[in-house]
């Protein structure tokens, strides 16, 4: 029988509704109402304004402030009408999160009376603190000035809640001195680097008409879903996002089950509900489906320009976790909320293309023929090779580091899976010998009622990191928890510095006299030869792999982010950045001073509560427990029966153990190294081992506690009740 808090939890939980009544519309009635796109603004501007407007989010270029003027008015104007008393300016700092600053419409008039003013100057620009938020130095305290800028190709929203509607407009966020403090600016920067060089190389490929060229991204959200009566029981959850302790549950994910299964009608109704709000949002929610870990879903969106998929996927994870609440459960985005069972990633599906020549990264159905296709798939080959350890700073935390590796997510070495086909073409080329390839063919079912369709030339593979899946890579090792925009201002920025090589060699080769199609095939040629070793299309998790990897094939296996982050100080990272454009050497080396300090916080807060929980809640169970053992022994002993003190010397030298692991994890956090590369390792090296050691205690005595006693919801009622 569980303790009496752990059984009323339970008995909450099982009298929740199942249902949450939300008024029905069909999705033309829902699709963007919430938003002030295109159409909205169609309807609301002047035509000239309008297609000012148009013309700035499509081709780039400064807004005139007289426009930003007219803007206003008819955003202010559209807002109001819907109840909105309140405009923020929403950025999104290096927390990974979204920070948001609240102004109201409102205006005094000399007699007293009040107005709602919204002008074009407030609309283009505001000013947050630019000190509190992380910097990695560029602001002192002292130093307190920051701006945000309207970013006009990202559409304006509305948010509600119960008590009422924010005119939401998404903005960039810059120092007083002019450098980036969030994730938007080094984006849109990256993908305006992108865009020159691709623009370039189309160009020399014989493109006349080239319009601008916009990276894209899908990002696949998984999540866990735990009852809140259950989390308010757990201090791990409520303040890291992870399990802390937490013995196995009897049946984990070994059945696979749960894969793919009926989504339970709660979590369904939660689901519907979240979609409902995407769709209001104009967030083009697409998939739904159970993971594969217990407690454990997916929510996946359509393709959308990288810049508006980052702001929605943001978005997204806002709302996962609000709606939840309203459900009366927790979402969990921790990368790994419970051992011993899969964690959750965000597959980052991404690709570049424009709308004269679109989509640069789709064979087509002759692939080796596509010489377009293959200068872009080749140079994504050679930026993953030169900067693979960039894609592993980039998603390198302290949650994704207890994700990254095992039989669940991609290995920390990054290496790229074409696939059969594509994998045969690339090979020719390095041989000299590009000729026809076989394609997929039909899959043949072997049943007439059942329909033949086309079978892909390859197939897919979930252990590796950067993989090819038909017409556009999945970065498959980004973290739940993640903003999208670091992998894809590295994505972007990688691409632009091997388009840039590309272009440079193949105008070469020409200028010499050869033709664009012996420059093109001369260099991928070079590309592979040099570059080939990345491409990997086996079992990234076997330690074969592991090995050849780094000793044969000269890959780095990054698997800490103590180790991953210092990527971001290295030279040729460095000279990546300030060539593209996209960060300054200040700012760079500011990311590595924030997600260095992030590391060593979350670790620091982990090894505390593990302290809290251990000696404020374990240590009193335990001891209750053994003291009822103790009485029953004396009771065994006055009848004359002989004691059985196996069970009480398991569990007492356990608890001795877990007191001596606390001692030792103390004095290691009150000592920590000076220097921020120091201060990681030792996190790396002695915390985190220490607390695992702790766990191990923890774990151990959950598993001989009389149930009664013990004071943490279990795993399996955690994953399993809802």
């Amino acid at each position: 029988m569980p303790s009496p808090q752990r059984l009323a939890a339970i008995q909450r939980t099982q009298e929740r509704p199942a249902a949450v009544t939300t008024p029905k519309a069909s999705l033309q009635e829902l699709w963007a109402s919430d938003v002030f796109s295109l159409s909205q603004m169609k309807s609301s501007l002047p035509k000239d304004i309008f297609k000012s407007v148009q013309n700035t989010i499509k081709a780039g270029g400064k807004l005139d402030v007289s426009v930003a003027n007219v803007v206003a008015q008819a955003m202010k104007d559209w807002a109001v009408s819907r109840g909105a008393l309140y405009y923020a300016h929403v950025f999104y700092p290096l927390t990974n999160s979204t920070a948001e600053k609240h102004d109201g419409f409102i205006s005094t008039q000399s007699d007293g009376s009040a107005i709602c003013e919204f002008t074009g100057k407030v609309l283009v620009q505001g000013e947050p603190d630019g000190s509190s938020f992380p910097n990695g130095g560029i602001r002192s305290t002292f130093e307190a000035r920051g701006y945000t800028a309207w970013d006009i190709t990202s559409p304006a929203f509305l948010m509600e809640t119960p008590n009422g509607v924010t005119l939401c407009i998404p903005t960039v966020f810059v120092s007083w001195t002019g450098e980036a403090l969030d994730k938007k600016t080094p984006l849109l920067r990256s993908n305006a680097a992108m865009n020159k060089q691709a623009q370039r190389l189309l160009k020399l490929l014989g493109n006349t008409e080239v319009a601008p060229v916009n990276s894209s991204c899908g990002a696949e959200q998984e999540y866990f879903l735990v009852d809140s009566s259950f989390v308010s029981l757990r201090p791990d959850l409520l303040l890291t996002g992870r399990t802390l302790f937490g013995s196995p549950s009897a049946k984990g994910q070994q059945f696979d089950d749960h894969y793919f299964g009926a989504i339970p009608q709660r979590v369904q109704v939660f689901m519907q509900d979240v979609e409902r709000q995407m769709y209001k949002l104009g967030i083009p929610a697409k998939t739904r489906h159970n993971e594969v870990a217990p407690g454990q879903f997916e929510i996946a969106p359509f393709f959308e320009a990288a810049n508006v998929a980052t702001d929605h996927q943001q978005l997204t994870m806002t709302l996962l976790k609000s709606t939840a609440r309203k459900h009366g459960m927790n979402c969990l985005l921790h990368e790994k909320p419970f051992e011993g069972i899969n964690g959750s990633g965000k597959h980052v599906n991404w690709s570049v293309g424009n709308g004269t020549q679109g989509n640069l990264l789709d064979p087509g159905s002759s692939p080796e023929e596509n010489m377009q296709f293959l200068l872009f798939c080749g140079a994504v080959i050679r930026g993953v090779h030169l900067y693979g350890p960039l894609l592993r700073a980039v998603v390198a935390t302290a949650g994704n580091d207890h994700r990254l590796g095992a039989n669940e997510a991609p290995p920390a070495i990054i290496s790229v899976y074409l696939g059969s086909q594509l994998e045969e073409v690339y090979t020719m080329i390095k041989n000299g010998n590009l000729g026809s390839t076989d394609h997929g063919g039909m899959m043949q079912l072997g049943v007439d009622t059942l329909p033949e369709f086309p079978k892909d030339p390859g197939d897919r593979n979930r252990t590796s990191p950067f993989a090819f899946t038909g017409n556009r890579f999945e970065f498959r090792a980004v973290g739940s928890n993640q903003s999208v925009a670091g992998p894809l201002v590295a994505m972007n920025t990688i691409l632009a510095d091997s388009l840039e090589y590309i272009s440079n060699e193949l105008e070469a080769k020409m200028n010499t006299g050869a033709s664009l199609q012996d420059a093109a095939t001369a260099v991928l040629k070079v590309i592979m030869e040099e570059h080939g070793n990345v491409v990997f299309g086996g079992d990234g998790y076997s330690s074969e792999w592991h090995q050849m990897a780094v000793s044969e094939r000269g890959l780095e296996n990054l698997p800490t982010t103590a180790d991953a982050v210092l990527v971001l100080e290295r030279d040729n990272i460095k000279d990546l950045f300030a060539r593209t454009g996209v960060l300054t050497p200040v700012e760079l080396h500011s990311r590595f001073e924030v997600y260095a300090e992030q590391y060593v916080l979350a670790v620091e807060v982990e090894a505390k509560l593990a302290l809290q929980i251990a000696r404020t809640q374990i240590y009193p169970a335990v001891m209750e427990y053994l003291g009822q053992l103790a009485n029953s022994l004396r009771y065994q002993e006055n009848l004359g029966l002989p004691p059985d003190r196996a069970m009480a010397g398991r569990i007492a030298s356990l608890n001795q153990e877990l007191l001596a692991n606390c001692t030792a994890l103390e004095a290691a956090l009150a000592s920590p190294p000076h220097g921020e590369t120091a201060h990681m390792r030792h996190c790396a090296d002695t915390l985190l081992p220490l607390m695992h050691k702790i766990r191990e205690a923890v774990d151990g005595l959950e598993a001989l506690v009389d149930d009664a006693v013990w004071p943490l919801p279990s795993y399996q009622e955690m994953l399993f009740i809802r």
